[in-house]
């Protein structure tokens, strides 16, 4: 009689495909946003395409969707990661205690609007201005994820302010967007009114500091 010999069974996975790695994930979607990042400011958000995208970022065509499946969800991705991350070091509960807000907003705020141009938010806030009338879902974008938390932190800050007796009155807290005013006069001008003569908008933004904290005149 013949035996048999059974064969062992194949390990559990053996012959599965194995996924990316988290760390390769991770790479491919900073890619992914950092090529977005660049098609829009180069092409605006109309003639941008998915494939342009997948090109620049050296992946396959249909790798940008399994990260952000629209146009739309892309540009929210670059917003939140290029843009929003911003909000992260102007958060109110990362002022020490015995801070003055004015020396906060210097060493957050202040320093993001130094390089506000070179790494790309002006721009971003202008491709925003320009097409956000044809396309809505980048104002809501824009609105949802930088600027009403932007004014949520600011009133708060202002609040802080009053408080410590920083501010003369309370302006600045009925009105958060007087703190942000000059920087968006600031992007305007560079990408709209005068090219020519482009404003360093830290310089501005510290000039506008320097009046609403100016307590030799209360």
């Amino acid at each position: 009689m013949n035996s048999t010999t059974t064969p062992a069974p194949a390990r559990a996975g053996k012959d599965r495909t194995r996924g990316p790695s988290p760390e390769k994930t991770a790479q491919t979607r900073c890619a992914i946003i950092g090529a977005a990042l660049s098609e829009l400011l180069e092409k605006g958000f109309a003639n941008t395409t998915m494939e342009a995208v997948a090109k620049r970022a050296d992946v396959a065509k249909g790798t940008p969707y399994r990260y952000f499946p629209t146009k739309e969800a892309l540009f929210e991705g670059v917003v939140r990661e290029k843009i929003a991350g911003a909000l992260v070091d102007m958060n109110p509960a990362n002022r020490a205690p015995e801070e003055s807000v004015e020396t906060f907003l210097r060493r957050t705020l202040l320093v993001a609007m130094h390089n506000i141009e070179r790494n790309g938010r002006a721009a971003i806030a202008r491709l925003v201005l320009a097409e956000g009338g044809r396309f809505p879902a980048l104002v809501e974008i824009y609105r949802r994820e930088m600027f009403d938390p932007l004014l949520d932190q600011v009133k708060e800050l202002a609040l802080a302010a009053r408080e410590r007796g920083e501010l003369r009155n309370d302006k600045l807290i009925e009105y958060p967007q007087l703190l942000i005013a000059p920087i968006w006069f600031g992007i305007i001008q560079n990408g709209l009114l005068d090219r020519s003569h482009p404003l360093d908008i830290g310089d501005l933004f510290d000039a506008h500091l320097q009046m609403i904290f100016d307590h030799e005149k209360i």
